[in-house]
């Protein structure tokens, strides 16, 4: 028999899916970080126009302050965006038993299984790559490759899954920075019209002259309408405790929404209750996986 763990080994070494850990496996991300990677650089680039180029050269206002503030703000979101994207998102663990053939819905030759969750029957699917049924509202994501619980979907802004675990961290990050953009733009038009009222220059000579001023301004802008959506959005979603991809795919459609407790129970629900555990501990041992020819008994 051949074993495919080594003695020792731990699971995130030998984990099928996509994810790329750090810290020896205490730290789950995604498979792709281009997308952390510009938005962190976005936010800091940011940060750093405006404590040099705006905040400093504002008047009637406490500088130190509004850098401060600036500065509070970037922090809280950068830790925001950690938790979103280095804990595990709710990530299922993988079978290594074959699926029986009671398992298989003969009629149509796919695998479902039917729960009932406060009076409404859903379908649970089997999931061919995992060979389980996937819990409730989970979904196996092509990039990540992985079933994750309550999957909301993937977000490539930050490279990771949105899921059970993350979920209020992700909206977390959203608001606060919405809040910081609104910020930055707010001083930035305030300084854009000191210097019109300095110096009499038009647009143009604001591009010649802060053109820094200028590009900070309209990529806040752009910024705040992108996140205000979003954060509307995930606002909507929680408020009915509802994924995104539930809503984009209608699962509800013509029943009763099996987890809606009303707006405070929803609330509560998807922001305040404790976190779940993680259903794969990364670190532990691996287990010993065994040869399917093995298990076979010998011919003749």
């Amino acid at each position: 028999m051949e074993i495919n763990a080594a003695k020792g080994t731990r699971t995130y070494q030998v984990w099928p899916g996509n994810n790329v850990f750090f810290c020896h496996g205490r730290l789950v991300c995604g498979p792709d970080q281009r997308g952390l990677f510009l938005t962190s650089v976005s936010i800091l680039i940011s940060t750093w126009i405006f404590t040099i180029y705006i905040a400093n050269d504002l008047q009637n206002t406490n500088p130190t302050l509004v850098i401060t503030i600036c500065l509070i703000l970037t922090i809280v979101i950068i830790v925001n965006l950690i938790l979103v994207t280095a804990i595990d998102p709710g990530i299922t663990p993988r079978s290594t038993q074959q699926s029986s053939i009671e398992d298989t819905d003969s009629s149509n030759g796919s695998r479902r299984k039917k729960v009932t969750i406060n009076g409404v029957q859903l379908k649970l699917k089997f999931c061919r790559i995992y060979r389980i049924f996937r819990p409730p509202r989970s979904c196996h994501c092509a990039i990540c490759d992985n079933c994750v619980e309550k999957f909301d979907h993937h977000c490539p802004w930050i490279g990771q899954c949105i899921a059970l675990r993350n979920y209020r961290f992700c909206l977390a990050f959203l608001i606060t920075a919405l809040m910081f953009f609104i910020y930055i733009f707010a001083f930035s038009c305030w300084r854009i019209h000191q210097r019109v009222l300095e110096s009499g220059i038009g647009l143009f000579g604001m591009l010649m002259n802060c053109p820094e001023t200028l590009a900070l301004t309209l990529f806040s802008f752009a910024a705040i309408w992108f996140l205000g959506g979003l954060a509307i959005f995930h606002s909507y979603l929680t408020a009915i405790n509802q994924t995104a991809y539930e809503n984009f795919r209608n699962s509800y459609e013509g029943s009763p929404k099996p987890y809606d407790k009303g707006i405070i129970g929803n609330i509560t629900e998807v922001l305040f209750a404790p976190l779940p555990p993680s259903r794969v501990d990364f670190r532990a041992e691996a287990m010993p996986r065994w040869n399917v020819e093995d298990e076979m008994p010998p011919l003749g």
